[in-house]
């Protein structure tokens, strides 16, 4: 839904990489080589950006308003 502020393995920042991420990507760059670039090393934390769904605007559709 919401990318995660931090990998919920080893706790590193990755919250503020996934703009520079799923912009790079969706201009058609190498998913692996911007990860490299943004210097994001560890598997644990490639996974949390590479395997992430954003549903968010899906979702927000199915709330009532309060």
């Amino acid at each position: 839904m919401i990318i995660p502020v931090r990998c919920f393995t080893c706790g590193s920042l990755i919250g503020d990489k996934w703009e520079p991420f799923i912009s790079r990507v969706s201009a058609g760059e190498d998913p692996g080589k911007v990860l490299d670039d943004l210097g994001v090393k560890r598997y644990c934390c490639r996974r949390m950006l590479l395997s992430h769904v954003d549903i968010i605007k899906e979702v927000v559709r199915y709330t009532r308003p309060i």
